[in-house]
């Protein structure tokens, strides 16, 4: 038989997609012979199949803010609920707001009453707020704090017979499915970390269980990011540095998570599909993207709070990093890092204008993040190897056993470089809460699911003990 060109054609194409297949990630985490291995059985599928992309409108530029009037105006919208926090108040972030809502002829209230780091009360307050207003959009200026709190108002007014603990995540709520249809949401981010303008996520501290957890759906996404780059040179330099930790710890988290196809249960309808489904395709290209992004310019932004290329491109870092984990989720840094937060004892963070303790969110998650990546590597390590290259480590001769100690390594050096504080008993913990730690991770299910490496409670006590130290 002659070979025609279209069969060679045909034959090289499948020759080559052979080749890829036997060069890509071995790993059992990722590769694709374990999908296949667990994909449809005759008894039915256990894992997920499928994985969605969600993600807020998302508009960017310098001084893009002042269209925030026209915009609620093309919505239709004549009293809108604006929320932010006092130490907003008096800056140009709000300002810019304000002047636009009232140029337009825009009719609002003002609610500056949102708790950086928020609890169950402060949302308690913000909903009451909400419901008495008969608002008909929502517009949030600030950080994660103001922005998750904005959503959970919204959530909440838009269900008013709803109990508290329907919506917050099991197993310390009921995890319900959002029905109704939300209002307009417009975000306009004011740090460059959280990245919560583009996710379906609102974390607070549970304070009677001195822990955070948090609502995840797809449903209370703001309709729009209004991402402003003029806002976050209004960052003091420890506020832009654990908010750039937050990205760091987005962007590596969501990259290493438990492939989605490898995720259970599966959804028997998509509505129950979480917004945490796991790494996917689309997650890991913006999830790398944020990652280089953070590597050439998070030191310039927090050296230097008047460099508008770097703080700009931080703030675009946290909008790429937020798409990528607001699909894919985290793992254990944040899991271990909620109760971190919520077992705060006396320590107050550089930079943060607030009358009670406080261990920034970017901070707590970064503190374990050393330890974290030297646990999980074995499970992937051709995408830690990676991450470590990146964040600017040598890997041409690594080898794969040692890509936990590699990204480790360069991570501790990243973190000295930015002054961090020097582990969990800079911030105020000992051995002696490390139980109470322990405690306090087992419940954040959500995220700690998605860890690419199976974990005890035995683990989780290595890993905050390791954890107590970092240099």
């Amino acid at each position: 038989w002659k070979t025609s060109p279209a069969m060679a054609g045909r034959e090289r194409v499948v020759q080559l997609l052979r080749q890829l297949e036997r060069a890509a990630c071995r790993c059992p985490a990722h590769s694709h012979s374990y999908y296949q291995a667990s994909g449809h059985t005759s008894s039915g599928k256990t894992t997920d199949y499928a994985f969605e992309m969600a993600c807020s409108n998302i508009r960017y530029g310098e001084g893009v803010t002042r269209e925030i009037g026209m915009d609620l105006l093309n919505l239709g919208s004549r009293n809108v609920c604006l929320m932010t926090d006092k130490n907003l108040s008096q800056l140009p972030p709000l300002t810019a707001v304000l002047d636009s809502l009232v140029k337009h002829g825009v009719r609002f209230k003002c609610y500056d009453k949102v708790r950086v780091e928020p609890t169950d009360a402060s949302f308690k307050e913000a909903i009451d707020f909400a419901r008495k207003g008969e608002f008909d959009a929502y517009v949030a200026v600030g950080g994660g704090s103001v922005i998750d709190t904005c959503k959970v108002a919204n959530l909440y007014d838009c269900h008013p017979e709803a109990d508290f603990l329907d919506f917050v995540n099991a197993p310390i709520g009921k995890g319900k499915a959002v029905t109704a249809v939300l209002k307009p949401l417009i975000a306009v981010p004011t740090t460059a970390g959280t990245g919560s303008e583009t996710t379906g996520v609102a974390i607070f501290d549970f304070e009677s269980l001195k822990a955070k957890t948090g609502i995840a759906s797809r449903a209370i996404k703001p309709t729009l990011g209004m991402v402003d780059p003029l806002h976050t040179l209004h960052m003091p330099q420890r506020v832009a540095a654990n908010s750039g930790f937050d990205v760091l710890c987005h962007a590596l988290e969501s990259y290493t998570a438990l492939p989605y196809s490898l995720r259970s249960p599966c959804p028997t309808n998509p509505i129950h599909r979480p917004a945490y489904q796991g790494s996917n395709p689309i997650s890991d290209v913006w999830s790398r993207h944020a990652l280089r992004i953070v590597a050439k310019y998070l030191k310039r932004a927090v050296r230097d709070p008047g460099d508008l290329e770097a703080r700009s491109s931080m703030h675009l870092a946290s909008v790429f990093a937020g798409i990528g984990f607001g699909n894919a989720g985290v793992h254990l840094c944040h899991g271990m890092s909620y109760p971190i937060a919520g077992h705060v004892k006396t320590f107050r963070a550089e930079g943060y204008n607030v009358d009670h303790p406080l261990v920034p969110h970017g901070l707590s998650v970064v503190l374990t993040s050393p330890a974290v990546f030297t646990f999980t590597a074995c499970m992937c390590p051709e995408r830690h190897l990676e991450a470590a290259e990146i964040l600017g480590a040598d890997v041409r001769n690594a080898k794969q056993g040692d890509a936990g100690l590699i990204l480790s390594d360069v991570l501790r050096k990243f973190l000295f470089d930015l002054n961090v504080d020097d582990g969990l008993s800079a911030v105020g913990y000992t051995t002696d809460d490390i139980p109470a730690l322990v405690k306090g991770t087992i419940p954040q299910e959500r995220v700690t699911k998605l860890s690419p490496r199976a974990h005890t409670e035995e683990d989780l006590t290595d890993l905050f003990e390791a954890s107590l130290k970092l240099y």
